[in-house]
């Protein structure tokens, strides 16, 4: 370990020392008021698509939340009257399995040998999975002696993604409408696959929206909704012509202290 690393450590040490002493250094009331650590487990529904289905997905044919849980703990801050600030680290995995009908949507797709791109009429199965750390920021305001509302920044760094599928019982047109037709079975060895996970970014923005209802005094649960804003592909990845929006609901539980 450096000299430098070393002297960054001691000073975030004294740091917390002197928050913990100010903190603490009140009497018990006042202390329960103004920090709080949380500690949240949940399960997370939703999808990653766009703002409005295109009108190359015809249908939606199935779709299949996995299992996607996020655990976390934050600290909760009280500032003036009700309002307050709350920040932490969340680990989350969004993930996700649909099915849709296609017809003329742009792909990049690999057919035995051969990497094609262009226009799929037919069937496209879809799993979507990402597992990540956010940090979340987030201004609270208690309303009543139960319920908490908050809002807020996050980012997450993603520490795994897979984006990829199945393309099948359909046909390609190569390069535009009307380019040679690449057809496809609805078999293994006759349909073609994808995969985009290397163009999904490393990280990812949004905003989130909850409530905190506290049930006992060291329990509660918590409702948030989560809504990507900057999309999950890289801006210069044009094949898959819409931004995708990782969008989720997460129900859970929490523990204050």
């Amino acid at each position: 370990m450096t000299r430098i690393m070393k002297k960054n450590i001691i000073i975030c040490l004294v740091c917390s020392l002197l928050l913990a002493s100010n903190a603490f250094g009140a009497d018990p009331d006042s202390r329960k008021k103004k920090v709080e650590v949380i500690a949240r487990v949940g399960y997370s529904i939703g999808g990653t698509a766009p703002l409005g289905i295109p009108a190359t997905i015809r249908s939606i044919d199935a779709f299949r939340p996995t299992a996607s849980i996020m655990a976390g703990a934050d600290l909760k801050l009280s500032l003036i009257g009700s309002w307050g600030i709350m920040a932490g680290l969340h680990y989350e995995n969004k993930a996700m399995d649909a099915e849709v009908t296609t017809k003329g949507y742009r792909m990049e797709v690999v057919k035995g040998d051969s990497r094609i791109e262009g226009l799929f009429t037919g069937h496209v199965k879809q799993e979507v999975t990402q597992k990540m750390l956010t940090v979340p920021v987030m201004l609270t305001c208690r309303l009543g002696n139960r319920v908490t509302w908050k809002v807020g920044p996050y980012i997450s760094f993603l520490l795994d993604k897979d984006f990829s599928g199945i393309a099948s019982d359909g046909y390609l047109r190569q390069g535009d409408p009307t380019g040679q037709r690449v057809d496809m079975g609805a078999k293994e060895g006759e349909w073609a696959t994808y995969d985009f996970s290397d163009e999904m970014l490393d990280r990812q923005f949004g905003v989130a929206m909850g409530f905190d209802w506290r049930l006992a005094k060291h329990v509660g649960i918590m409702t948030d909704i989560n809504w990507g804003l900057t999309g999950i592909f890289d801006k210069d990845f044009k094949t898959v012509e819409q931004t995708l929006y990782p969008i989720y609901a997460t129900v859970g539980l929490y523990l204050c202290f």
